[in-house]
């Protein structure tokens, strides 16, 4: 039976990625940082299925211990500060989740006295402000936040290691992924929460920056199977994980309203210059070939059903918080 280690078990990528794995027979083991109050919420239905382990991706020791635990024979490195707004109000602390604790994570994992492949969660934020459209494996990169630049020292580092020190170590570059599991920071899920409020009559008003941002979206459930099949090649290599579509913040909106029927959904919306970030990452459009030949991957779930099933949960999700009751068409 395979072992897994997964650093960021508890956020959107994990929850999903520890379900896939458990479906393939592993054993999985996850990383948690101790704290007053556990944040399991995205796990509650697997809990039982598996091992939570006290380590800090800031603390060395801790990561070498849970490896040991673990007996981990792939590690999937997903633990990060996530949040590129607030990278540019805390860069040094972005620096140290984002960047330094990929080598941390590589330094266990070299230094484990067995054969373990490594998984690195790089992004599309580290292609910025873009030099080529669409992007892929071999386009330059030009971060535009403390986020991009810190995930480019976690790529750029396992490929130091893979090549240094032959280890398999793998980078997926995953454009924008979401789901009814994305925190609620996040714009796709800040637009499906507002517009689930206002359609139930409990919020008047939806706050954003720029609309015409465009972003490459796709279903997290869908790319977590990207990262497995990864580690499962005869030689480590690294992925542009993409849909091959791109969307703005604006058509998000439009579909995400018509999934509950709102067409004028001008009327709901308002821009605000405080949700701009300081160097705006204009278009984002990723180029998936290498991953869809070389691991026969394809992402399954579309733009629109991605939209309405993020709105869909979060409309059951306010309802039953408020105790409001739902037609039969919400209820799935």
């Amino acid at each position: 039976m395979p072992s897994a280690l997964i650093t960021g078990i508890t956020g959107q990528d994990g929850s999903y990625l520890a379900e896939f794995l458990l479906n393939k027979g592993y054993t999985v083991s996850g990383v948690v940082r101790r704290t007053s109050k556990v944040n399991d919420e995205r796990l509650s239905h697997i809990l039982k299925d598996i091992h939570l382990l006290d380590a800090d991706i800031l603390d060395q020791h801790s990561l070498i211990q849970a490896l040991h635990q673990s007996q981990a024979d792939e590690v999937y490195n997903l633990a990060a500060m996530s949040f590129v707004s607030t990278s540019f109000q805390q860069p040094t602390a972005t620096g140290e989740y984002t960047g330094l604790s990929v080598t941390r994570m590589l330094e266990a994992v070299r230094y484990a006295g067995r054969p373990i492949k490594f998984y690195q969660a790089s992004s599309s934020e580290m292609f910025g402000k873009v030099r080529a459209i669409p992007q892929n494996e071999a386009t330059p990169f030009y971060p535009r936040s403390p986020y991009g630049v810190a995930k480019l020292y976690g790529h750029w580092i396992t490929v130091n290691y893979r090549e240094s020190f032959d280890l398999f170590a793998c980078s997926g570059i995953l454009f924008n992924h979401e789901s009814p599991r994305r925190g609620i920071e996040f714009v796709t899920r800040k637009i499906s929460n507002a517009v689930a409020r206002i359609h139930l009559g409990l919020q008047p008003k939806l706050v954003l920056g720029n609309l015409d941002a465009q972003r490459d979206w796709g279903f997290a459930g869908d790319y977590v199977e990207a990262m497995w099949r990864m580690l499962q090649q005869p030689q480590p290599d690294d992925y542009v994980i993409a849909t091959g579509e791109t969307h703005s913040v604006r058509e998000f909106v439009s579909a995400a309203f018509a999934s509950v029927g709102i067409t004028a959904w001008e009327e709901y919306v308002e821009t605000d210059p405080r949700f701009f970030r300081p160097a705006e990452v204009d278009l984002l459009i990723g180029d998936a070939s290498k991953a869809r030949q070389a691991l026969g991957w394809q992402p399954r779930v579309g733009f629109q059903e991605l939209v309405r099933m993020m709105v869909e949960s979060d409309v059951r999700l306010n309802a039953h918080l408020h105790d409001i009751t739902l037609p039969r068409t919400f209820l799935a």
